[in-house]
C-alpha cells in the first residue's frame, strides 16, 4: 500500500468518525434534531469538504451509514439517507469550481436537493404512508422540510466553515 493510498483511507476514516460522532452526540444533546423531517445536523456542515478533497465522498458517506445506524432508525434510513449523502457530497466536488464571488453555492445546494428528494421520499413513503400509500403533497412538504434544513445548515455553518479554511490556508492538508 502506498503513503497515498494510506492517507486517503485515514483522512476518510477520520471524516466519517467525524460525522458519525457529531452527529450521535447531538442525537442525545437534542433528541430529533438529527433525523426528524426538520433536522439541523451540524456534522452536515461538514459536507463542504468535498469542495476541497475528493476523500470526503467515502468518508462523509460512512459517516452517514454509522451516523444512521446509531441513530436507531433502522436499514431504510441507512440506505436511502446514506444514498443522499453519497450524491450530493460526489456533486459538490463535481461542481466545487462553480462559484459566485470565491463561494461554491451552486455546490452548497446540493444536500438540500438530494436529501429534500430522496430523504423527503423516505420519510414520506417508509414511515408517514407505512409503504401502503404515497402522497405527492404531503413528500412536497417532507422534501422541503429536510432541504430547508440543509439549506439552513450549510448557509449559516458550511459557508463560514469554508470561508476560515480558506483563510487559514487548511485547505492544502485536505488535498487528497
Amino acid at each position: 500500500m502506498t503513503k497515498k493510498t494510506t492517507l486517503y483511507i485515514v483522512q476518510a476514516a477520520v471524516i466519517a468518525a467525524l460525522y458519525a460522532t457529531l452527529t450521535t452526540a447531538q442525537a442525545l444533546l437534542i433528541p430529533g434534531s438529527t433525523s426528524m423531517a426538520v433536522q439541523f445536523r451540524v456534522a452536515e456542515a461538514m459536507t463542504i469538504l468535498a469542495f476541497f478533497t475528493p476523500v470526503a465522498i467515502p468518508g462523509l458517506t460512512v459517516g452517514c451509514i454509522l451516523a444512521n445506524i446509531l441513530g436507531g432508525l433502522g436499514p431504510i434510513d441507512m440506505v436511502f439517507g446514506s444514498l443522499a449523502t453519497l450524491l450530493a457530497v460526489s456533486s459538490m466536488w463535481m461542481l466545487r469550481k462553480l462559484c459566485v464571488k470565491g463561494i461554491p453555492v451552486v455546490g452548497l445546494l446540493m444536500p438540500a436537493v438530494f436529501n429534500g428528494l430522496i430523504v423527503g421520499f423516505e420519510i414520506e413513503f417508509f414511515f408517514v404512508g407505512q409503504m401502503k400509500t404515497f402522497n405527492f403533497a404531503d413528500f412536497l412538504i417532507q422534501g422541503g422540510l429536510v432541504a430547508l434544513g440543509e439549506v439552513v445548515v450549510l448557509f449559516v455553518l458550511g459557508i463560514p466553515l469554508t470561508l476560515a479554511l480558506k483563510k487559514h490556508n487548511l485547505t492544502k492538508q485536505l488535498k487528497g
